[in-house]
């Protein structure tokens, strides 16, 4: 049964609460949240709701907008939702004033970390069935939140510090320290432009070109790349990694995207926006 436009302005209304509970760092209850929400609504079952949350992941992201940890997006939405979601975002003032300082605030890299606990798998590239849910561009974008972080130095440069540490580790790790000690934070030493920032090693010595992109949200967040470092990954092939960190305020992890950036990615061909859906 399709859903209404009550029953869609209630759950977009409802999450959009929690996320900007999430981006002031305040606790709330997914839960309760979600007990709540269901007696508001015509008998759907919890996980049709946890379904909904996470198209409006996807709409979120397709706007430029942060989505809330856990709920992985999925697209192929209705359009009625994606007009609710806009419609809720531009009026919503306080979660505008929240987004902007959570992507402008100041970052330092973790000073204790279990690097044994931080890798963890790439996103795959989604390949969409049944109604199509528009591309990146195609939205009325208010403000690109996820842009903005991406300029955000301090994060970049924390992430950076983070990756090269765990290069590092990785390396003493498998009984390697002489490559370890031979590791380059190169957009440090050497500047911005190489089209990567650490210089390191496989187990065999060869060189491994680590391009770093750092976020403070969720794994499927989008990054961006520039025209420079595509052309680059390309050129290195396989010596190419773009090593991406996301939920780095909380709890680090990692996940890494080896050879041509392009083969992993859907690429925007005007902002080179790279994104797994």
């Amino acid at each position: 049964m399709d859903w209404s436009q009550a029953e869609v302005e209630a759950v977009v209304a409802d999450y959009l609460k929690m996320l900007s509970l999430e981006l002031a760092g305040q606790t709330y209850s997914k839960a309760a949240h979600r007990r709540a929400l269901l007696e508001r609504l015509n008998g759907r079952s919890a996980g049709s709701v946890e379904f909904k949350h996470c198209n409006i992941s996807a709409v979120l992201i397709h706007l430029g907008c942060p989505y809330l940890r856990g709920y992985q997006p999925r697209a192929n939405y209705q359009r009625l939702l994606r007009e609710v979601v806009e419609r809720q975002v531009d009026r919503f003032s306080a979660l505008d004033s929240l987004a902007l300082a959570a992507v402008h605030q100041p970052a330092i890299s973790h000073e204790i970390v279990d690097f044994s606990k931080v890798e963890t798998e790439a996103p795959q590239k989604r390949h969409h069935v049944g109604e199509s849910s528009p591309g990146y561009g195609n939205l009325p974008i208010k403000r690109d939140y996820l842009a903005i972080e991406s300029r955000n130095r301090s994060l970049g440069q924390a992430g950076e510090e983070f990756v090269f540490r765990y290069e590092q580790w990785r390396l003493i790790h498998i009984g390697k320290r002489d490559l370890a000690e031979r590791v380059e934070h190169v957009s440090q030493t050497k500047g911005d432009g190489l089209g990567y920032d650490i210089l390191s090693f496989d187990a065999s010595g060869r060189e491994r070109f680590i391009e770093v992109k750092t976020t403070a949200f969720g794994k499927d967040t989008p990054f961006f790349v520039s025209k420079n470092e595509l052309r680059f990954s390309r050129d290195a092939g396989i010596d190419f990694t773009l090593c991406r960190l996301f939920e780095f305020r909380q709890t680090p992890k990692l996940f890494s995207l080896k050879g041509a950036l392009d083969q992993h990615c859907d690429l925007d061909p005007v902002t080179y926006r790279a994104s797994f859906s």
